[in-house]
């Protein structure tokens, strides 16, 4: 069973991901972590500084890679270019 850890780690390999950007991905959506917290989460469970990734975490990750790969949501009213 794939572990919110693994699956943060398969996305930041498969989109090609430096820690800088996985911290600047998180900052679009408020949640500020730091380069160690985030290296905590790299690391095997069975090493004394592993950090397992919790559901709040990985949920803003998607939120802000949504962003962060599309650019933000446009306000209700303001997308003119939507075809009736």
């Amino acid at each position: 069973m794939l572990t919110n850890n693994d699956i943060l780690k398969k996305l930041r390999v498969a989109l090609e991901l430096r820690d800088d950007q996985v911290i600047e991905i998180l900052k679009l959506v408020d949640f500020n972590v730091t380069k160690s917290e985030i290296n905590a989460l790299y690391r095997n469970p069975d090493h004394p500084k592993y950090m397992e990734c919790g559901d709040q975490l990985l949920r803003n990750f998607l939120n802000g890679l949504v962003i962060y790969k599309r650019g933000p949501m446009p306000k209700k009213g303001e997308n003119k270019d939507v075809i009736r």
